[in-house]
């Protein structure tokens, strides 16, 4: 399948791959090194830039634009952007296109329709997103965005019968802890708040989409396993569903302010920055997430904790307490530790044993092995505010 064949694998290059494949070692592990790093730094200045971008964007005097219509505007983006890359992948062939577009989206009706139930997830995701960056600092949001680790790992625990090893769950246990008290610290009047905003809807919000995120992406995973269809085709369907299920939320929740106001009521460059950032931020992360291996992802989750808190610093006078410090770096501890790989994990544990007890390096007697980790468990490593992208890499 021509789709199939341009994702990127070293099997699908053709003869360059070969060569490619010729170079001597040292020329490839830095080439691989730089894409590494070039991952890494799309992943921290993406996850950053668009919730400080939002939060910038809300916060602003003036008229404020309808949330609905920027989710709206953004899977329209998306859905274009995709249908234009297949559109290259045909060599420019109408007829091509045609034809694929008809088998793969009409004659395979069934798996167009399973995306139907994320589509509609994904998008109530996105709105209520919105709601909550609107009513909570951009720091604080990211820190308590990470919940959405937790509710994947458990959803994946309960439809995949997924097991998670002793480490993952004390860093599952780490990074709730690590929410609540920096909620507390929200609670408790962390800093002067504008009149206007709501820290409990703000909770409720994130809180709410932490687990239509983590239900989102393990059911999209169970029910696309083994389908065929490349990033972009996937994409083009959720976007195909997103923008009907948006313009339906935009009726039921703003229709008459939008039809009095007008559908870009409130746009400025800002708003704009925005929309393209959620639309063409997520396909750029969906390209360079191949290169980054589940370490590298913890780490740029990391970094855009620290960048957010940084940028929230300066740019709306966000205070930092001890109290949230704390908070952000158990969640920041957490993410790391559940992201290590298996022999890291594995080693980790034998060096606490070892430390607790006599110098040496063999396991103490009559103490069971770690539980083995499931071959996917990479699947569980998210990526703050965009799940639903990175998800569908997955369900390629």
């Amino acid at each position: 399948m021509a789709a199939v064949g341009s994702g990127g694998s070293p099997a699908a290059a053709g003869p360059g791959a070969v060569s490619a494949g010729a170079l001597e070692p040292g020329t490839a592990s830095a080439a691989h090194r730089r894409l590494k790093y070039i991952s890494l730094a799309v992943l921290v200045v993406q996850n950053a830039s668009l919730i400080l971008s939002i939060r910038y964007a809300r916060t602003l005097p003036g008229d404020r634009f309808f949330a609905t219509t920027a989710v709206v505007m953004a899977e329209v983006l998306k859905g274009l952007t995709c249908l234009l890359l297949l559109f290259a992948q045909k060599r420019g062939n109408v007829k091509h296109l045609v034809l694929f577009l008809h088998e793969a989206v009409l004659v395979q009706y069934v798996d167009t329709l399973k995306l139907a139930v994320p589509s509609l997830i994904y998008t109530l995701q996105n709105n209520l997103q919105y709601v909550a960056i609107s009513n909570l600092p951009a720091a604080t949001f990211q820190v308590t965005y990470q919940l959405k680790i937790l509710t994947t790992a458990l959803f994946s625990v309960l439809m995949l019968n997924r097991s998670l090893s002793r480490l993952q769950w004390a860093s599952l246990l780490l990074l709730f802890t690590g929410v609540a008290i920096v909620q507390a610290q929200q609670a408790g009047g962390g800093g002067p708040r504008p009149l206007d905003q709501n820290p409990g809807a703000g909770l409720a919000a994130v809180v709410a989409s932490c687990l239509s995120s983590g239900f989102a992406g393990v059911y999209f995973e169970k029910i696309l396993k083994g389908s065929s269809g490349s990033v972009w085709l996937r994409n083009l369907q959720l976007g195909l569903f997103g923008t009907a299920l948006g313009l339906v939320g935009l009726w039921w929740a703003e229709g008459t302010a939008v039809a009095r106001r007008g559908f870009f009521f409130g746009y400025t460059p800002a708003v704009w920055g925005v929309v393209l950032n959620q639309a063409f931020g997520g396909l750029l992360v969906a390209v360079v997430v191949k290169y980054a291996d589940n370490i590298l992802k913890g780490f740029a989750t990391s970094l855009s904790i620290v960048l957010s808190t940084v940028a929230s610093i300066r740019l709306f006078g966000f205070h930092v307490d001890p109290l949230f410090a704390l908070g952000a770096g158990l969640v920041i501890g957490a993410v790391y530790l559940y992201s290590l790989p298996r022999g890291a994990a594995k080693a980790i544990a034998s060096t606490s044993a070892s430390a607790s007890g006599p110098c040496t390096h063999q396991q103490p007697p009559g103490q069971p092995p770690p539980p083995q980790l499931s071959s996917h468990r990479g699947d569980l490593s998210t990526e703050p505010f965009l799940p639903k992208l990175l998800t569908k890499v997955k369900g390629s």
